[in-house]
């Protein structure tokens, strides 16, 4: 006779959600300004997906440049 186990699914994983403001330039920096600016332009344009490129590149540009 086949014996049966009974399994269970196990508690939900509790992912954080991460609230990292955006990466900010650096005075003086016209590569920095120029990201920036085009994310406050994605932003009022309600692009999301535009704005977080222009994210990521602040914050490649930040780590290469002035890091």
């Amino acid at each position: 006779m086949a014996t049966r186990t009974q399994t269970t699914q196990e508690d939900p994983v509790d992912l954080s959600l991460r609230l990292e403001g955006d990466p900010q330039p650096v005075p003086g920096c016209a590569h920095c300004d120029n990201v920036a600016l085009e994310r406050d332009r994605a932003r009022a344009n309600g692009d999301g997906s535009k704005q977080s490129d222009c994210n990521v590149r602040m914050s490649r540009h930040l780590a290469d440049a002035h890091g």
